[in-house]
């Protein structure tokens, strides 16, 4: 389906695209016209991706990446680079979940959330705002964050934290950028509906929690279609800092 943002002749990176919402960014950002750059660990996977996208008329590149090491971010935007041309849209999407009482946690499971759901995105950003400023243009990084970012839940503090903090980043990276036709904003789901939490959601827990989003039901993928291009088009060539929440009203609710 072809959206009414217009992303012809831009390059768009998605880190995490191998799966979840980060396959569905991609596909989104393709069929406005973009030429996607697929970043993720498992080749294999985003080769399939690609092959897909590819075969319904779309331009997409898979690039192993991860966001955790310095020099595979690097590297991996240096060769898309080389094979599409130069990133105008970072989606920083790449995370991991845990579910973990705080007072069980360990130190490494911290280090990791943190690492991929926070470091990982300023990897990702510091790398495509140096080579943007490098070359003089102007660009879009979206960030994306989640509720959890701005309320809490219980067992998923180190998510929590490393979401509200991807927020204020989100925030000093586009006071900072501004200056050069950077805008850096956040993209900020409610609980979507995927394969990953398909079983819990069928659970009585799981629907109880439905039950307390004000829409009462689930976000789906393509709810998020439209804001993410908005984000990543020139339709938003005067926002930036800023964050567009995506929840079907449940942080607006105290059930």
């Amino acid at each position: 389906m072809k959206s009414q943002f217009d992303l012809a002749g831009k390059v768009a990176l998605v880190t995490g695209a191998s799966g979840g919402l980060g396959a569905h960014f991609a596909g989104f950002l393709a069929d406005s016209g973009a030429s996607v750059v697929l970043a993720g660990r498992r080749l294999n996977v985003l080769e399939e991706l690609a092959h897909e996208i590819i075969a319904r008329g779309g331009k997409a590149h898979p690039q192993v990446m991860d966001v955790c090491d310095d020099t595979s971010v690097a590297n991996g935007f240096e060769a898309a680079s080389r094979a599409c041309g130069l990133i105008d849209v970072a989606v920083c999407n790449a995370g991991v979940a845990l579910t973990r009482r705080a007072i069980e946690l360990s130190p490494d499971e911290w280090d990791r959330v943190l690492g991929t759901n926070l470091s990982g995105c300023w990897r990702v950003a510091r790398e495509a705002g140096q080579r943007l400023v490098q070359a003089s243009r102007p660009g879009a990084i979206i960030n994306v964050t989640s509720i959890l970012g701005h309320r809490v839940a219980a067992g998923v503090m180190p998510y929590a934290v490393a979401k509200a903090g991807l927020e204020h980043m989100t925030r000093c990276l586009a006071l900072e950028w501004a200056r050069y036709g950077i805008r850096v904003n956040a993209l900020a789901p409610g609980y979507v509906d995927t394969p990953l939490n398909s079983d819990f959601f069928a659970t009585d827990a799981g629907q109880a929690l439905v039950a307390r989003v004000p829409m009462r039901r689930l976000g789906q993928a393509e709810d998020l279609r439209a804001p993410l291009l908005l984000l990543a088009s020139d339709d938003s060539a005067y926002m930036t800092g800023s964050t567009l929440v995506v929840d079907g009203g449940h942080l607006q609710s105290t059930l």
